[in-house]
């Protein structure tokens, strides 16, 4: 029996479309089965990511990392697919002699079905439910639209379908993601459909949370809010990425909203639902960027104080607009930026956390930390991977299997953590 290892790099979207294309390779192959140790895999599949540049170096590194088990291990083949293969098909070819075989991401997508058969992962208690794919946004600094192509939302039939399948194999958390989530049902019903698919999804038997990733600010609307606001099974949770609040910087990237705008949302969003948890990204170094731009930056986070809050210093992707763009930025200006903005949000995070102290959370178990003699999980406010943990005390001999859900009583914080006891 060959035996397969696949490593998924990039964001949860690739880690979908890994999942999906290591399932289409056991269903015509069933004389394969997966290994979690690449030492001894036969074939090893690398789903790259190319977004910016350190993800295509890290590729790069992953690729290089890999082709070493030829020599050490069992490996015989070597497969590079994802967006570096989609983008950078020639170069792989001469500069990574290593690799044995290169499959864009467009020369498989399209094959992909909700009824294949799915591989378990470790964490089958959360899975990831990928919506759409592509984006018509035209963000300058984005290159997604080349690779991914126009937005393409998947039929609601078929996204219940395989909600229904993921279920059944002990799913309780469904994380809906896209590249664009608001924009759901668009181009199939002519109409944003976002709300209806998740009220879909809630009456699954068995799933306890839904939370929804990449949320552009312009297009979250009432409907969506009082889906979120009175479904019970939705996770008061929004990821909505802003990247700027200079009106000078978010036109010139493109972006749809401008700053009372972005207010007026944020406002709104809190005012329906006070206990939302906000998590949104950042990008600092964009070309042309002053310091007065900045500055309206670093005085709108302190202004909204988000939850959650990623930086991310601007990478010049050649092929897309912003890289021709005059008044591109040192790179240590850049990280510089970064920093001042991620320190500031450091003291909002850590003070919010204090804030929830001697409050109850529902926490979705995930392991034990030996270390701390505890177990850990999430609360609604935080998405797998992501964000934060919350650690808690189940009293003596208690067992917790992952995927449980307990009630806890915050009696610390920890930095960015949250510690308690069940309850």
């Amino acid at each position: 029996m060959k035996k397969l290892y696949m490593i998924s790099l990039g964001c949860d979207k690739n880690r979908v479309d890994a999942e999906k294309y290591l399932a289409e390779l056991l269903r015509k192959h069933p004389e394969c089965s997966v290994t979690e140790d690449p030492q001894d895999a036969e074939m090893i599949i690398v789903n790259t990511c190319a977004f910016i540049g350190p993800a295509k170096e890290e590729s790069i590194n992953t690729i290089i990392d890999m082709g070493e088990y030829r020599k050490s291990g069992a490996l015989r083949k070597l497969v590079v697919t994802g967006c570096l293969a989609e983008r950078y098909a020639p170069q792989i070819r001469k500069e990574l002699p290593e690799v044995d075989e290169i499959v864009p991401a467009s020369s498989y997508l399209s094959r992909l079905d909700s009824t294949l058969s799915r591989v378990p992962e470790a964490e089958a208690y959360s899975r990831y439910l990928k919506i759409a794919e592509g984006c018509d946004k035209r963000c300058s600094y984005c290159i997604i639209p080349k690779l991914r192509g126009r937005y393409r939302s998947i039929a609601m039939e078929q996204l219940v379908a395989e909600a229904e399948g993921l279920a059944g194999e002990g799913a309780r958390e469904l994380v809906l993601v896209a590249q664009e989530s608001t924009m759901y049902g668009l181009d199939l019903y002519g109409k944003k459909e976002l709300p209806r698919l998740l009220r879909r999804l809630s009456e699954i038997q068995g799933i306890e949370w839904i939370r929804v990733l990449y949320t552009y600010p312009e297009e979250i609307d009432e409907s969506l809010l009082r889906e979120i606001r009175d479904n019970g099974k939705l996770c008061h949770y929004l990821d909505m990425p802003v990247q700027h609040a200079s009106d000078r910087i978010l036109a010139a990237m493109n972006r749809r909203t401008r700053l009372d705008e972005l207010r007026r949302i944020i406002f709104r969003i809190r005012e329906m639902i006070p206990d939302i948890a906000l998590r949104t990204t950042l990008i600092t170094g964009f070309p042309g960027e002053t310091e007065e731009d900045f500055e309206t930056l670093f005085r709108f986070i302190e202004e909204a104080r988000f939850d959650r809050l990623g930086v991310f210093p601007y990478s010049r992707e050649e092929g897309t607009p912003a890289a021709r763009m005059k008044g591109q930025i040192p790179e240590k200006l850049k990280l510089r930026r970064r920093d001042i903005l991620m320190r500031r949000q450091q003291e909002i995070a850590f003070a919010k956390a204090e804030s929830r102290i001697d409050r109850q959370l529902s926490v979705m178990t995930e392991g034990y930390d030996s270390s701390r003699g505890m177990f850990f999980g999430r609360s609604y406010m935080d998405a797998p991977d992501i964000d934060c943990l919350v650690y808690f005390d189940s009293g003596h001999g208690s067992s917790l299997l992952s995927g449980d859900f307990v009630t806890v009583m915050v009696t610390g914080a920890d930095g960015y953590d949250l510690v308690g006891r069940r309850i």
